[in-house]
């Protein structure tokens, strides 16, 4: 009995070593999917970018480009909640009532930026984009009445102030371009204010996870585009039309299938990582995101940029950056 008891020490021991190197790997195990999740983030949404444009520079109609890609999301939601990859929801019809002007601003928020990138280089839509915090902080201070801290105010500067001087000086500049980069600025920012303003779960309600949030508005975004679709572009995304316009359909049509997925593939890859990290970590995955897209994109299709063209997207996306690190800081409560 006195020597199991002098063991018994060394196998505490050794149970607590085996313990704590268990614990690690499977911290080294969620370090290393969190990593995977962000390469198929990007992954996902330079291959969206490559593709829309491909097809944006031979077939100028975002309308029945963004439709496709909600049709393409749509059918993806409704096959993982039949074969049950994706808990299907129980929705009430307040909730739906409450989400449609989300969807709304979902809707329109993509087709802004798909006329955006039919337009000018993708780069500088991204560049474009890269002022979401400015608009973010506005419409939360009207609408939401959420001041920012004078550090999170000051962080603004250079964004507005890159985006100014990349504007400038970018060689794909047009107004049209520019404009609906900015519209689809206001209105995904207007969508999260909402988000905050009209999600709230009320008591013995059920909420919806992000997934399926994003899910619903897809479906729902796919219902409102359709009518527009017809009454403004007409169906042109057809073969036939495709053929009759001198295109090579099969690749047109292939482009769009595979920008669709992507498009609908990194956006529930960024719920996903939403789940597990801080806002402030996807906000700053989600700034990283900016710069490879611009940088591949710049690549890809040899877009042309001046050395002050690239200072004001660095500029803006420091900016960008910068913004989110101090989002995180709380002000102090005032002492009596």
């Amino acid at each position: 009995m006195q020597n199991a008891a002098a063991f018994r020490p060394l196998a505490c021991g050794a149970v607590g070593k085996a313990g704590k190197a268990e614990e690690e790997g499977g911290g080294f195990l969620k370090t290393l999917q969190l990593g995977a999740f962000f390469g198929l983030w990007y992954l996902f949404n330079i291959y969206f970018n490559i593709y829309n444009k491909q097809v944006l520079k031979v077939f100028p109609y975002p309308i029945n480009i963004t439709e496709v890609q909600f049709a393409v999301g749509a059918a993806v939601a409704v096959f993982m909640w039949i074969s049950g990859i994706l808990k299907r929801p129980k929705i009430s019809g307040a909730q739906l009532v409450a989400i449609l002007p989300l969807a709304i601003v979902h809707t329109m928020g993509n087709l802004f930026t798909n006329m955006s990138l039919g337009k000018v280089a993708v780069s500088f839509t991204h560049t474009i984009k890269a002022m979401e915090p400015f608009f973010s902080v506005v419409l939360s201070a009207i609408f939401l009445g959420e001041l920012p801290t004078v550090w999170v105010g000051l962080s603004l500067l250079p964004i507005v102030g890159g985006v100014a001087l990349a504007s400038l000086t970018e060689a794909s500049f047009n107004w049209a371009g520019f404009w609906s980069a900015m519209a689809s600025n206001v209105t995904f920012q207007s969508r999260n204010v909402l988000s905050k303003k009209l999600m709230v779960k009320k008591e013995g309600q059920e909420s919806l996870d992000n997934i399926n949030l994003f899910s619903i508005i897809t479906v729902m975004s796919f219902f409102l585009l359709a009518p527009v679709t017809f009454f403004t572009e007409g169906v042109k995304m057809t073969p036939t039309y495709l053929q009759s316009a001198g295109l090579n359909a099969n690749q047109v049509l292939t482009r769009s299938l595979l920008a669709a997925l992507c498009f609908h593939a990194y956006q529930q890859v960024s719920y996903m990582i939403l789940a597990v990290v801080s806002p402030v970590t996807h906000s700053v995955g989600n700034c990283v995101k900016r710069v490879v897209v611009i940088v591949t994109s710049v690549l890809f299709f040899r877009t042309p940029v001046s050395p002050i063209n690239s200072l004001g997207t660095a500029i803006a996306l420091a900016g960008v950056f910068l913004y989110s690190q101090l989002k995180r800081l709380k002000p102090k409560p005032k002492t009596a």
